[in-house]
């Protein structure tokens, strides 16, 4: 048995039992050889570099943007490569499939465009300018579904595909993201049967316990990949494997299961990254780095956002960078997946042992006074914990206090809140409302009822683009400030992923930290003022790896900045962004 089938053997023994392991391992080798046949060229891409400093990756719904008379697919396709060609590399696609509810996480069929949004060819269009990554919501399917509807008929196909618990079984243990509850009856040819629900009653958890269902979710991610997936994001991966008098979460066949996934795409599809979002305390989220080589090449830095929002809230960095010190990477193959908005709300549990429920309850209120609202989800014991706050990232971060606040100081401030996004170690994930300089959507929420909508706007595409053309908008505020940024950024290779990265704490206000290109050349000292006062700052840069250094230039505004030996003393504007690169030795 070759290394490669030898690690399939391996994971499928520990999953589903040493007894089925061989006769699973044979069809999977069937499988991978098949693909590996009809895909002979995409062995050779994973000889390419994965990622690097000129990757940011756009999050968008495939309907964020329209038109009359074109498919938002199309739409978006036009849009993007108007504005974001050679700025952007990847666009997130968020679930482009029919479905039937939760804005496209309750997949219908898998393998097919929603006909709302257009088709393959439109999503290959995209594809043209940008790669590609791809949502597969493989926890659960839509109570709509062929699978489902096969469930309820009784078809002995997919009577296993579901986890089905018997009445009064104890799942006092299992860790609810949500308020609803956890099992739902359902009337099927064989009786009333109560199956695992873990977000909606619409949405019904799959049974990886059947490897019949995990060889239908193989085939569909390789479906994925043939149709240009590079990245494939793994949506709310973190409860696959239910079992009861457990949590249900974070399980150990949870992690095994990615191992598979990961080791077979290895062998056929090299140059695919697996990104797993796991909404869940920080010290479990990095769990999904495996050792570093056997599991997700990229994990959600769900700590981020919120951390962020407290930095500016508190106008003092110390926490956020005290967190920040501390992302070591378990090898230089993975990295975080860096965000700060998106589809869903600022989750409130990766900061479970890092804020204290003081902290938490003042977020938690500054959100509300600025229009937001607050999700929860139900405990063992019954009670509420907040598990995200429902609002737009450049609302949060406004002074409720200052109804009138100045646009240009606005964009600024939230410009800055990116910029120590991007300029982190790791790949920029940016959210389509975020990079286009949108506000809370009230009126959405009241329309759906739904407080994640406040977020998730549809625009037209006249509208926008008068928006992005007229200079005193905010839109066009953030959207150039912004793109200004991301070019700089992408064209220095100190922002490599693999680089280093050294944190500062020596100021309060500041959020700072030095990054190094991987091959030692290229180094920025990176500087944001989190605060709405004036601060003086002085860089020893003796101790860092700017020592002997005659001259810095800021990447962003092109200003020189003077030396006085090894100290760097200069004066930082309200919520200004310096990015210092060495000019010389």
């Amino acid at each position: 048995m070759d290394p490669n089938e030898q690690r399939l053997h391996e994971h499928l023994s520990f999953i589903y039992g040493e007894d089925q392991a061989s006769s699973h391992t044979e069809r999977l080798r069937k499988i991978l050889t098949k693909f590996a046949q009809d895909h002979p060229k995409m062995r050779d891409n994973g000889k390419k570099e994965r990622i690097s400093e000129r990757d940011t990756i756009l999050i968008t719904y495939g309907d964020m943007v329209r038109e009359d008379g074109k498919p938002p697919l199309q739409t978006l396709a036009e849009l993007l490569k108007d504005t974001l060609a050679g700025v952007i590399s990847t666009v997130h696609i968020l679930p482009f499939f029919p479905y039937s509810s939760d804005d496209g996480f309750a997949v219908i069929d898998y393998r097919k465009v929603n006909p709302d949004l257009g088709t393959w060819a439109d999503i290959h269009r995209i594809r043209t300018e940008f790669r590609l990554m791809f949502d597969a919501v493989i926890n659960h399917v839509s109570a709509e579904s062929e699978w489902f509807q096969g469930f309820l008929r009784d078809d002995p196909k997919y009577r296993h595909y579901f986890t089905v618990v018997e009445e009064g079984a104890d799942l006092s243990m299992v860790f609810r993201p949500r308020s609803s509850p956890l099992l739902t009856p359902v009337q099927t040819a064989a009786g009333e049967k109560l199956v695992w629900t873990t977000f909606s009653a619409d949405q019904i958890d799959l049974n990886f316990k059947n490897p019949e269902l995990f060889f239908d979710i193989l085939s569909t991610l390789l479906f994925y990949v043939s149709n240009g997936a590079e990245f494939v994001r793994l949506d709310a991966v973190t409860f696959l494997w239910k079992e009861i008098g457990t949590s249900s979460i974070n399980m150990p066949q949870t992690h095994r299961i990615i191992q598979l996934l990961r080791t077979a795409l290895d062998i056929v599809a090299p140059h695919v990254t697996l990104i797993t979002e796991t909404n869940v305390p920080h010290k479990d989220n990095i769990s999904y780095f495996g050792d570093g080589t056997n599991e997700a090449q990229m994990v959600y830095n769900f700590a981020l956002p919120i951390l962020t929002v407290h930095a500016f809230l508190k106008g003092d960095a110390q926490t956020l960078s005290k967190w920040a010190a501390t992302l070591d990477l378990p090898s230089d193959q993975v990295n975080f997946f860096n965000f700060l908005a998106g589809h869903d709300g600022i989750g409130m549990l990766p900061v479970k042992d890092i804020l204290d429920d003081a902290d938490i309850a003042q977020l938690i209120e500054h959100a509300q006074s600025l229009g937001g609202n607050v999700s929860y989800k139900s405990n063992e014991d019954g009670t509420l914990s907040p598990y995200e706050l429902n609002i737009n990232f450049f609302d949060v971060l406004r002074n409720p206090d200052l109804a009138d606040e100045e646009l240009e100081l606005a964009a600024k401030r939230f410009l800055t809140s990116q910029a120590i996004m991007l300029s982190m170690r790791g790949v920029p994930g940016i959210y389509f409302h975020s990079l286009f300089g949108s506000r809370n959507w009230e009126e959405g929420v009241e329309m759906t009822g739904r407080y994640r909508t406040i977020n998730r706007e549809k625009l037209q595409r006249s509208v926008l683009e008068t928006e992005l053309d007229d200079p005193t908008s905010l839109r066009h505020h953030i959207f150039y400030g912004y793109l200004d940024m991301l070019t700089k950024r992408r064209n220095c290779t100190a922002f490599h992923p693999r680089g280093r990265q050294i944190v500062l704490t020596d100021h309060d206000a500041i959020f700072g930290l030095v990054r190094i290109s991987p091959d030692g050349q290229d180094r920025v000292l990176c500087l944001h003022n989190v605060s709405n006062q004036t601060q003086a700052i002085r860089v020893d840069l003796q101790p860092l790896p700017l020592d002997g250094i005659n001259s810095l230039k800021d990447l962003l505004s092109g200003d020189p900045y003077p030396l006085e030996g090894q100290l760097l003393s200069l004066i930082m504007d309200p919520f200004q962004v310096i990015w210092l690169q060495s000019g010389g030795n």
